[in-house]
């Protein structure tokens, strides 16, 4: 037997996913649970050349289906059919759900995002008929109305997580609202679109705690951050529910480990629990000042940073999609 990877010892102790489009990952370093992916890993994949395909095809679908779907724009739809076909090729290759985000525009009104989600369903629909449904995940950032929209999703039958988490409180009312997982931001997203920056007060304690707090209230919600950058992080996670893993990570874990492992789930989590019967889902103005108020403000101050990077990516999705014509 050879000598122990790095993927071996997490896929030991945690169920790990792939962060990526990219069919290649999946075969190459797989196997993998899940497939999460986002506007920024969408337009990494779509801009491709060898992707010039998979933008014509989506938009000639958008053009088709246009008239159903006619509250939104062209280049709009299209990127959305552009997302679900990647998801659709990478579900061939993985063991469990497709991740597809909604449209960080969106972020701030549920009915929009409710709709968008429905939206998502359907056209997987459209592009594999039959697809099952029980293996789509709707992404969905976790503003307030973000979260009552999974509520009525999840209420319907469609599952979501709740993405861009970056305190308790959001965690607290993802697990009211029944999300199925929530994705802790381990590091602002800016780490990843910004040169040069440090995120130096990375949320890996966060995560431990909101495993262990779900624990103790018995919620069905499962744990999966996100926004890593290093090996080491990944190992201080060892024994979080999932994990998604970019893949450049991926290759890096896909060699032989060192000994000295050391995981926060090894040990008592040192983030403070929501009080005991902590309640916010019929209580908006005392979730938002709450949230507003965690970390001194630092918490909404990420979640709006990233949302507003989504939304570059969303408007450079839809420029390719108006240019491909």
């Amino acid at each position: 037997m050879g000598t122990p990877t790095g993927l071996d010892y997490m896929r030991s102790r945690t169920v790990v996913n792939c962060d990526t489009m990219d069919e290649e990952v999946a075969k190459s370093l797989g196997p993998f649970q899940d497939c999460t992916s986002n506007q920024a890993i969408a337009f990494g994949e779509l801009s491709k050349p060898d992707r010039a395909e998979v933008v014509a095809a989506s938009l000639a679908d958008a053009k088709a289906l246009h008239t159903k779907y006619s509250s939104i724009g062209v280049d709009e739809l299209a990127v959305e059919i552009g997302m679900v076909r990647l998801a659709v090729a990478m579900a061939k290759h993985i063991r469990g759900l497709v991740h597809v985000q909604t449209n960080p525009y969106y972020s701030y009104s549920t009915e929009k995002t409710v709709i968008n989600a429905l939206r998502i369903v359907q056209i997987f629909q459209h592009v594999q008929p039959g697809f099952d449904v029980a293996r789509i995940s709707i992404k969905i950032p976790s503003t307030w109305d973000g979260m009552m929209a999974c509520r009525t999703l999840e209420l319907a039958g469609v599952r979501t997580l709740a993405t861009t988490l970056f305190s308790m409180p959001q965690a607290c009312l993802a697990a009211e609202v029944g999300c199925t997982y929530v994705a802790p931001y381990v590091n602002e997203l800016k780490v990843h679109v910004k040169a040069g920056f440090v995120d130096e007060h990375k949320l890996l304690p966060l995560c431990a705690a909101i495993q262990a707090y779900y624990k103790s209230i018995k919620a069905p919600t499962k744990v999966l951050p996100a926004s890593l950058t290093s090996t080491e992080e990944i190992f201080q996670l060892a024994g979080v529910d999932h994990l998604t893993i970019a893949p450049h990570l991926l290759e890096q874990l896909a060699l032989p480990m060192g000994t000295n492992v050391n995981s926060l789930f090894d040990a008592a989590p040192t983030e403070p629990f929501p009080p005991p019967g902590a309640s916010y889902l019929h209580d908006p103005g005392r979730y938002k000042i709450t949230f507003a108020r965690d970390r001194s403000g630092a918490s909404q101050m990420k979640l709006t940073e990233a949302i507003n990077i989504f939304c570059d990516f969303q408007d450079k999705l839809e420029h390719i999609m108006k240019v491909s014509v």
